[in-house]
């Protein structure tokens, strides 16, 4: 028999809730993907460097071309240069990003802080390092920090912090109070930051993404993963990228080069040069805001209750006034029954906490969001 090293795991959420809306013909507004089309100009980009033999490995930490262009972004959105030789690596997807920082930090028994709600990938990894999760619940209704609890969970073993805005599950944002907040609790320590920064573009109602990349003392010591599948609709490219400074970066490789070696060769010629017009991306916000608030528009009159979404494309629907299942048989109702699929928040806890909210994907047509809105304002 096989002693697994992840011994409570199973097959994501996402995949099950996918299946099971393919299997009952559900609309599928559980896992995070568009159902609208990529850029046709970034397509023919792709298709112009394979037409060009850019079919053969990349570099290790990805095109310099590509490296130089993330790091003038960075410098224009956050006031921080990196440097592209030593300090951008180009990955597959973030998922993979997240994997490799935990991987090349995370020693047997270090403690790590999560947030919880979390995304569901974190957990398995400091599993797998050997490492210790110490879980901090996000205080309800608004899903935000208590910084003092953070403090106290703090220890002589603490070696790294996970943090995500904009957040999924829950569509919360971190403000600068938080990063300033957190840069002054870890000020004199080795703690390294993670930084799940995925949605960074897509932040509604005004608000800008704070990035750690926006407070140099935070920078110092903190991993920063991006993602291209997230910000140009193509979660099925897996590509992604982590700025880091040099020492950290130096040990991310170390793990990177033996994980996957490098990525997409073609994709990422095509992404230097979609991403040298700023216009590709930052317009999504309003782009996506106008789906949440359509999303909202559609559902208003129904037993939901939702608070708007302050980022991602995510939005939490609260069925407490319909119904008193839990979570997860709820979701399945709603897939088998209604036919629309959801993701249980629940599930994004390491213990079960059942609070009667489920999450929806609005990055969809507006045709997809009609029709799931019209089965869920029945209910």
């Amino acid at each position: 028999m096989i002693n697994s090293k992840l011994p409570n795991v199973g097959t994501t959420i996402f995949t099950i809730m996918s299946k099971m809306a393919e299997e009952y013909n559900a609309i599928n507004l559980s896992q995070g993907f568009p159902d609208f089309e990529v850029s046709a100009e970034l397509i023919e980009l792709i298709n112009k460097h394979m037409k060009a033999g850019k079919n053969q490995y990349a570099p290790m930490p990805g095109i310099m071309p590509l490296r130089e262009i993330i790091a003038e972004k960075t410098y224009n959105l956050y006031s921080l240069k990196y440097n592209p030789e030593t300090e951008i690596t180009v990955t597959a997807g973030g998922t993979q990003a997240i994997y490799t920082a935990i991987t090349s930090i995370v020693r047997e028994d270090d403690e790590v802080i999560v947030f919880e709600p979390s995304y569901d990938c974190y957990l398995p990894a400091i599993e797998l390092n050997g490492g210790r999760p110490i879980f901090i619940q996000l205080k309800q209704p608004d899903y935000s920090i208590d910084w003092n609890e953070v403090q106290k969970a703090i220890s002589s073993r603490t070696k790294m912090i996970i943090i995500n805005s904009p957040h999924n599950p829950t569509g919360s944002i971190m403000t600068a109070f938080d990063l300033e907040k957190l840069s002054k609790i870890t000020a004199g320590s080795n703690i390294v930051i993670l930084s799940d920064e995925v949605y960074e573009h897509i932040l509604f109602d005004g608000y800008e993404h704070q990035s750690v990349a926006r407070f140099p003392k935070l920078a110092e010591r903190s991993f920063i993963v991006s993602s291209f599948g997230k910000t140009f609709h193509a979660t099925g490219w897996k590509m992604g990228y982590c700025v880091a400074p040099a020492v950290l970066m130096a040990e991310f490789r170390k793990v990177h080069q033996f994980l996957v070696f490098s990525v997409n060769t073609a994709i990422q010629y095509a992404l230097a040069e979609f991403l040298q017009n700023e216009n590709n991306y930052k317009g999504l916000e309003k782009f996506y805001q106008e789906k949440r608030d359509y999303f909202a528009k559609l559902l208003k009159g129904s037993r939901f209750g939702l608070k708007p979404a302050s980022g991602t494309y995510f939005q939490l629907l609260d069925y407490s006034k319909i119904s008193e299942e839990k979570e997860i048989a709820f979701a399945e109702y709603l897939t088998k029954k209604v036919g629309v699929a959801s993701i249980p928040v629940s599930v994004f806890y390491h213990k079960t906490f059942d609070n009667k909210v489920l999450r929806f994907c609005f990055a969809k047509s507006n045709e997809t969001l009609e029709k799931a809105a019209e089965k869920l304002i029945k209910l």
